[in-house]
């Protein structure tokens, strides 16, 4: 009997990890967003078509990347944050996997241009399911600009169990609220079929958070910090009698990442326990701040 077990192609490998990595165009805009900020981005400028079931567009003036990076950054397990294991443990960055642009390019149409400030061009590599098209030099803006159309063209199935445009439109600005606050020292451009939705300038923290859910807001938030052996908090949360009926406003962040944790949660809701009707919910927007090697 001859031997059954081979090894799948790169594209076939490619689709099937995007599944786990790429969900729906929320999860393509929070990766490269990640990948904007990692570069060292402080402005990154979002474009978004029909809730990014069209194209998805990210812009950012970071460091950029050299023709053969660029090239690199779309294989598999392909990143400039860590090298060996033990940098698994002090990692500081958004993303470490190497897995963001190989997952979209398998499953759409990606165009990238990027330059650094050295060189004097750029490069513009067009791929669409992982098979690159064609590669070459380009006049650019330093930084990278990035448009993935038609997502999920090859994987029918996950398309079609896509929700509403504005179902879909509720998660990509989930995902961009969950970056953009941890984050107020970048400024962020979101537009939405041509539409401005957010214009979030540089300011601190509690501007930020006042920028996005509304500046009625402002009045509602105490500042709290705390600082132990182990972590650092800081943030603000709601006064009792500004509590809503609904969740929402409410945000843990630990290094700057996005973080939900019924245990978590549970502890900020028994600090209010006697002072809320168990229907309401406080909001709280809180920032924790740990050596990486202390978090597994």
């Amino acid at each position: 009997m001859s031997d059954i077990i081979q090894l799948l192609p790169d594209s076939v490998a490619n689709q099937i990890a995007a599944g786990e990595v790429i969900q729906r165009p929320a999860s393509a805009v929070k990766e490269l967003v990640e990948n904007a900020l990692d570069a060292g981005a402080d402005e990154i400028v979002i474009y978004i078509k029909d809730a990014g079931k069209t194209s998805i567009k990210i812009v950012d003036n970071g460091c950029g990347m050299s023709p053969a990076d660029a090239r690199t950054a779309f294989e598999r397990h392909a990143t400039s944050k860590i090298s060996s294991a033990n940098d698994l443990f002090s990692i500081r960055t958004m993303g470490f996997r190497g897995e963001a642009l190989a997952s979209v390019a398998a499953i759409a149409d990606v165009e990238l241009r990027s330059k650094r400030p050295e060189d004097e061009v750029g490069i513009y590599i067009h791929i669409t399911g992982s098979a690159v098209i064609s590669q070459e030099p380009v006049a650019c803006n330093n930084g990278t600009a990035i448009i993935v159309k038609n997502l999920f063209f090859n994987v029918p199935a996950r398309r079609r169990f896509l929700k509403s445009n504005t179902t879909e439109l509720k998660h990509i600005i989930n995902e961009i609220q969950r970056v953009a606050l941890p984050n107020p020292d970048i400024r962020f451009l979101f537009y939405h079929n041509y539409a401005l939705l957010y214009d979030l300038g540089k300011s601190n923290m509690r501007r930020r958070i006042a920028d996005i859910f509304g500046k009625n807001i402002n009045q509602s938030l105490i500042p709290v910090g705390e600082e132990t052996s182990l972590v650092k908090i800081a943030g603000f949360i709601g006064q009792p009698k500004y509590a809503r009926k609904t969740m929402g406003e409410q945000f843990f962040f630990v290094n700057k990442r996005y973080m939900r944790h019924p245990y978590f949660h549970k502890a900020v809701m028994q600090a209010y326990e006697k002072l809320l009707p168990s229907d309401s919910f406080p909001s709280y927007f809180l920032m924790l701040d740990i050596e990486p090697g202390e978090i597994d």
